[in-house]
């Protein structure tokens, strides 16, 4: 997504722009794969932040709504601890308020509150001076913030882990796994994770959509707007490296040995592939190595093509599991993924307005949190089948089964998301947004290298499709400001 719009915006301003794509379709971890004939979202399942589309369009000449058609759910996510232990969270906060009361009580509903008008504050602080900015400094940040969104971010300090700051406003501990997994949304555990990542309860409830025909047609409504200014798409192409001349990035040699020129090269992988080597032992230096122990959360996926019974399914559901600390500590520090995994489910065929529920077989999505270890040893059919088994004892807890057929599902493991997106170790937001000072430990648009620029989900602001392509914006700045 940030290639996308980086060669949107750069095409449109009379660059010549040519987009290198190993895979065969444009979007990246935005990806559908078949199974038993159906197209299943694989990667993203939440659209947001619908502006920053909106914006990169418009400047392109274009409209969202001639490109995309995008419905919007009342329920942004079903919660399920047993089966007569649900939640229901809505777009609209009267609802949200009244179902929480009914869940835990009349203190937690005020918590609640308290809550959105916390995680509206920081967004509103945090919004203009680092999301839709270059990545300042701390002291930068400080002085853009100004005095009341240096209130904002006082009134919930960025020391404070997110699952503590949760304390403040929910006695219910199941709340607190609800709202701490945000901190997921960017591959983080609650329990490291800043508690500034509660502005992300505020960007749902300002508007979640399901797009119509599947998130792939989100990167292909990009690929369009590209094509329509002027840009060139190759697709299955492998760059093997960055080539410089002087210490300076002057273009890129395919692995067939075609060597292709360019004034600037914005690279829209994991920005580890290139402190990796994988683009050349010249451009190491354009990004600072990230650890294994510092790389966010990868997951273990299964795109489901089967009938679903007994649990009634929105689109969003998660089904979460007993110890949400001892989860986290699995994942980060043992390198293992839980017992009693939460399961995130997309159900793909659900959630719009006005569409009965299917009755036979239906597209899912499941996802577990597992460790960044897919550059090491690869899981086994016996570990794979141990995992699966303790995720559908999950969702067997809260009353949900499935038929299954041999030919219906395909895994993916933190090994296939590394072959997928070499460098990453199978890690699916760059670094973990751990302590403090994370968010800016992430690199900004412009590389150590001149002419290297970096969009993506681990360049800043960050993971997700909005910051994703907020990245390529940024970069394709950082471009024509220097080609000036």
């Amino acid at each position: 997504m940030g290639g996308l719009a980086a060669a949107i915006d750069l095409a449109r301003s009379g660059h010549h722009v040519t987009v290198l794509e190993r895979a065969a379709a444009p979007g990246g971890k935005l990806r559908a794969l078949e199974v038993d004939g159906a197209a299943i979202d694989a990667g993203p399942t939440v659209f947001t932040m619908r502006w920053v589309f909106e914006s990169l369009l418009a400047d392109a000449g274009l409209r969202l709504d001639d490109l995309l058609t995008l419905d919007t759910p009342s329920v942004l996510a079903r919660h399920a601890w047993r089966a007569d232990a649900v939640l229901d969270l809505h777009a609209n906060i009267e609802r949200s308020v009244a179902a929480i009361r009914e869940f835990s009580g009349a203190k937690d509903a005020a918590g609640y509150r308290d809550f959105c008008q916390r995680s509206a504050e920081l967004y509103d602080a945090l919004h203009a001076p680092f999301m839709t900015a270059q990545r300042p400094t701390p002291l930068q940040l400080v002085t853009r913030l100004g005095a009341t969104g240096l209130a904002s971010m006082w009134r919930t300090a960025p020391w404070t882990t997110l699952w503590r700051s949760l304390a403040d406003h929910f006695d219910d501990v199941r709340l607190r796994q609800l709202f701490g997994r945000y901190a997921t949304y960017v591959g983080s555990s609650p329990f490291a994770a800043p508690a500034t990542l509660m502005l992300i309860a505020h960007v749902e409830r300002e508007g979640v959509c399901l797009v119509r025909g599947g998130m792939r047609e989100v990167a292909a409504a990009l690929e369009y707007a590209g094509r329509r200014v002027g840009a060139t798409f190759r697709y299955r192409e492998h760059v093997a490296e960055v080539l410089l001349q002087q210490g300076r990035a002057c273009g890129v040699r395919l692995e067939t040995g075609e060597r292709i020129a360019a004034d600037a090269v914005v690279f829209n992988g994991d920005a580890n592939a290139l402190a990796g080597g994988l683009l050349g032992d010249e451009a190491r230096t354009a990004v600072p190595a990230i650890t294994p122990r510092e790389r966010s959360l990868s997951a273990v996926t299964w795109c489901l093509h089967a009938p679903a019974r007994g649990f009634p399914l929105e689109h969003h559901n998660v089904f979460f599991g007993d110890d949400y600390e001892r989860e986290f500590r699995a994942v980060f520090d043992q390198g293992r993924i839980a017992e009693a995994p939460t399961v995130y489910l997309c159900a793909q065929d659900r959630g719009v307005a006005g569409r009965d529920p299917p009755t036979h077989r239906e597209r899912m999505l499941l996802l577990v949190n597992a460790p960044a270890d897919g550059d090491g040893a690869e899981t086994t059919a016996r570990d794979l089948s141990a995992i699966e088994q303790r995720m559908f004892t999950v969702l067997e807890r809260c009353g949900l089964t499935f038929e299954r057929r041999s030919d219906d599902c395909v895994v993916t493991t933190p090994t296939g998301f590394e072959r997928a997106f070499p460098g990453s170790g199978g890690a699916l937001y760059g670094r973990a947004n751990h302590g403090p000072l994370a968010s800016f430990a992430r690199p900004a648009a412009a590389s150590k290298i001149a002419g290297l620029y970096l969009a993506g989900g681990t360049a800043h602001p960050g993971a997700g499709i909005p910051m994703a392509t907020l990245s390529g914006r940024l970069a394709a700045a950082r471009i024509n400001a220097a080609l000036r």
